[in-house]
């Protein structure tokens, strides 16, 4: 069977003929990229225009034969939709085919230390210089930064413009002078994020996304995947392996990245957590216990609510406009019910940390981890105001007019 051939229901079979642990992940990874199946969920010839539910199909695939995943993060997750939509076929020639079959991994340069929340007051500036855009600035929680071959920057590059009609997309070397990533350590002792500075950095005009003074309107694409990923709307295999230049990984044998099948991470909470959460009651005897019952019924009902939520997404059957929004405010409030529900079953056991506790000390990163999907990606008090002013027509919040130039607000 070829790739060109291949129906979603033959996948599986395609899956036995290619995977092989032996293989490098650069080879593996680039036969999902020419096979359409790094994201099988985008649109041709990039992907296979599959279903939400056709691709989770493909993902417990691997997860059953044991395969790695198809490279993760900024890139796969939102670099590619927001290319795809805003960027000219040069751009997306250039870029896409090497995000896809995992040779670049990307970062977010959004997030500022004065521009978080309110993120169309951002202050980094880029300015031209001839073919190209010199840029100054902070930038602040970049995921995966540390590893990122390039990342999706906003800037400012007009303060006399009104500030959200004043900034930028582009698409931004960070390996360069002038870059200097530092990670940020968090409470679950990992670093996740990091803080950017950009002093002189420079970037071509040609890999500017979409165009000049409109990054806003491309820069809320990109929002707007964010949140519905978020949300639960990603169905992919995992993957340990980190993308790009910078890790090493593409050279190792994908069979040293595998995971166990089911296996589940901090942030997520779907049908797996379910069943890992159901399986922890029964083994803990305490899986009668009516209010234990409860949480479990409860958290499978959003759970699958929000699984009907993306599909409707998919389909194009949602017409809100705030679906991403409220995917990603459902997802915080999942992650909060399984922490609850997981340390109301290990009782005191749940205050134990380490490989020696309980769980493996899974559900204790979890809870250290809970407090961040409420905050990243815009705050779920940021998502109840879009969704009140977007989609209930609720007015705005007093504040200066949408016409004042940037350069004449006050700056946080």
């Amino acid at each position: 069977m070829t790739a060109v051939e291949m129906a979603p229901a033959e996948a599986g079979s395609w899956l036995d003929e290619a995977w092989d642990p032996e293989m490098t992940v650069g080879e593996w990874w680039q036969q999902l990229a020419d096979a359409r199946l790094s994201n099988p969920m985008l649109p041709e010839p990039w992907g296979r225009g599959w279903s939400r539910a056709e691709a989770a199909a493909f993902a417990s695939a691997m997860i059953a034969k044991g395969a790695l995943g198809p490279p993760a993060g900024i890139g796969m997750m939102l670099a590619v939709p927001t290319i795809l939509a805003h960027g000219s076929p040069e751009v997306v020639e250039r870029y896409v085919p090497r995000i896809l079959n995992g040779q670049h991994a990307w970062c977010q340069l959004f997030s500022e230390p004065g521009a978080g929340s309110d993120l169309a007051g951002l202050q980094c500036r880029a300015e031209r210089d001839g073919e190209e855009w010199v840029v100054n600035g902070q930038k602040v929680w970049t995921s995966g930064g540390q590893w990122a071959d390039y990342g999706i920057l906003v800037a400012r590059t007009d303060p006399d413009q009104p500030k959200h009609r004043g900034l930028t997309y582009f698409a931004f070397p960070m390996l360069q002078p002038g870059v200097e990533v530092r990670p940020l350590r968090e409470m679950t002792g990992r670093a996740m994020f990091n803080e950017v500075f950009l002093s002189d950095a420079r970037v071509p005009d040609a890999d500017m996304i979409g165009d000049y003074n409109d990054g806003w309107r491309v820069a809320n694409t990109t929002l707007m995947v964010e949140r519905a990923g978020i949300g639960g709307a990603n169905a992919a295999a995992p993957s340990a392996a980190i993308a790009g230049t910078v890790a090493g990984h593409l050279d190792r044998p994908a069979g040293s990245f595998t995971k166990e099948a089911g296996g589940t991470t901090a942030g997520a909470v779907g049908r797996g957590r379910v069943r890992w959460l159901t399986d922890l009651a029964r083994e803990r005897g305490r899986v009668d216990d009516p209010v234990i019952r409860d949480g479990l019924a409860r958290l499978h009902s959003l759970v699958e609510i929000t699984t009907w939520h993306m599909g409707r997404m998919k389909s194009g059957s949602a017409a809100t406009g705030g679906e991403g929004n409220m995917a990603k405010i459902r997802n915080s409030e999942m992650l909060a019910l399984a922490r609850e529900l997981g340390c109301t079953i290990l009782g005191p056991g749940a205050t134990l940390a380490g490989p020696d506790a309980p769980t493996g000390g899974e559900l204790q990163e979890l809870v250290v981890f809970s407090p961040a999907p409420s905050i990243y990606g815009g705050t779920d008090q940021v998502q109840r105001n879009i969704i009140g002013e977007r989609v209930l027509g609720l007015p705005k919040e007093p504040g200066p007019s949408r016409d004042t130039p940037f350069r004449d607000l006050l700056k946080n």
